[in-house]
C-alpha cells in the first residue's frame, strides 16, 4: 500500500510538474529529440501516438527551437533500423518505446554516445538509459483482480485472456492467479488474445463452451474486452456478472460515465500518455534541468506510475474528450 501511496504521489508530480513546464511562458530549451515507437495496430498504441503528437504540440509552443523527430515501426528490426538512422541523423536525446527487449543492444549504443536517452513501458535487459519509466503491471492487475473479488462477495469463476505472450504478460497473469487465490476466486482458464479483439471474441466463444458457468471476466486491456463483450452478446447467456479490462480506452470509460453497460462497471489505469510524460523528460534532461521543486541535480533514473481503479465516482478525471478513438 505505501508503494501505491508513493508511486501515486509521484505520478502527480510528474504531471504537474511537466504540464507546466510544457505550458509555461516560451523558454530556450533546445535539442533535436527522437520519438521510436511501435506502429498504431490496437487501441493502446494508437492513444500512445495521439500523446505524441500532443506533447510534441506543447513543447514547441514554449520552446519553438526544439526538434522532434518521430518514426513508428511494425517490426524489432524496423525500429533497430530506425535508431540507428536517427543516431546518424545526430539526436540530442531518444525516447524509445520498444517492442521488446531485444532492442537492448541498439539503445545501448544510443546511451554509449552521450545521447539522453529515456526508454519507457517494455524495458531493457540492462539499464542503458537515463531514465526509465514504465506503468505498473502487478498493481494494474492486483487492482482490478481485488475489485472483481469484492464485486463477487470474495467468491466465483474468472476466466482470463492475456495478451501477447512476453515478461509484462507474465507478471500481470500471475498477479491475477495470486491475487484471485489470496481473495477467493478460482481462476477457470487464461488463454492468449494479443491484444486483438477478433482473437479475443474467438477465445470468449471457447470458454463460453467449455464453461458452464463463470462470472467475470478479466481481459487485459480493454480492446480485448470489447471481443469478450460481443462474443458474450451473442451467446445469448446470462450468466456473466462483471467483465474488466484495463488501460482506460475511452469508449470504455463512456460506458462506465454513463452506466450503459451492467457489466462494465470499472477499469483501471495503464496510462498511453506516459508517453508525453517520456518526451518531456527527454526535454528536460537534455537542458540539465529538473522538474520545479525537485533538489537533486538530476532527474529519477526509474519512475513507476501508479495503477489507479477507475470507478463512476471518479471516471471523469481519467475521460479525456479529445484523445483517440482508435478505429473511429
Amino acid at each position: 500500500m505505501r508503494r501505491f501511496a508513493v508511486s501515486a504521489l509521484l505520478f502527480v508530480f510528474l504531471v504537474f510538474a511537466l504540464c507546466g513546464a510544457a505550458s509555461a511562458e516560451p523558454k530556450d530549451y533546445k535539442g533535436k529529440i527522437g520519438i521510436s515507437l511501435p506502429t498504431a495496430t490496437h487501441g493502446y498504441m494508437g492513444r500512445v501516438n495521439w500523446w505524441v503528437k500532443k506533447a510534441i504540440e506543447d513543447w514547441k509552443k514554449k520552446s519553438p527551437e526544439l526538434e522532434f523527430l518521430v518514426v513508428t515501426a511494425d517490426s524489432v528490426s524496423k525500429q533497430a533500423a530506425d535508431i540507428e538512422d536517427l543516431m546518424i541523423k545526430e539526436i540530442d536525446a531518444l525516447v524509445c518505446f520498444p517492442f521488446d527487449s531485444s532492442l537492448t543492444s541498439v539503445i545501448e549504443k544510443v546511451y554509449e554516445k552521450g545521447i539522453y536517452t529515456v526508454v519507457l513501458d517494455r524495458g531493457t535487459t540492462k539499464p542503458v538509459y537515463d531514465v526509465y519509466i514504465s506503468n505498473d503491471d502487478e498493481g494494474y492487475t492486483r487492482e482490478g483482480t481485488k475489485w472483481i473479488a469484492e464485486q463477487l462477495g470474495g467468491k466465483g469463476k474468472l476466466v482470463i485472456i492475456e495478451g501477447i505472450p512476453c515478461e509484462i504478460n507474465t507478471i500481470r497473469v500471475n498477479t491475477i492467479k495470486e491475487t484471485a487465490a489470496q481473495y477467493g476466486l478460482e481462476v477457470l482458464d487464461s488463454q492468449p488474445g494479443m491484444w486483438n479483439p477478433e482473437k479475443a471474441l474467438a477465445v470468449m466463444e471457447n470458454y463460453l463452451q467449455k464453461y458452464p458457468e463463470i462470472d467475470a471476466v478479466y481481459t487485459a486491456d480493454d480492446d480485448m474486452m470489447k471481443g469478450a463483450l460481443q462474443a458474450y452478446k451473442e451467446s445469448g447467456r446470462k450468466d456473466i456478472k462483471i467483465f474488466l479490462g484495463g488501460a482506460a480506452d475511452k469508449e470504455v470509460l463512456k460506458m462506465i460515465m454513463e452506466d450503459s453497460n451492467p457489466l462494465v462497471k470499472a477499469n483501471v489505469t495503464y496510462p498511453p500518455d506516459c508517453i508525453a510524460t517520456a518526451i518531456g523528460l527527454a526535454v528536460l534532461g537534455h537542458n540539465n534541468q529538473v522538474l520545479e521543486g525537485f533538489y537533486q541535480k538530476k532527474l529519477p533514473v526509474r519512475i513507476t506510475l501508479a495503477a489507479e481503479l477507475i470507478t463512476k465516482e471518479n471516471v471523469k478525471q481519467y475521460y479525456v474528450e479529445d484523445e483517440l478513438n482508435f478505429g473511429k
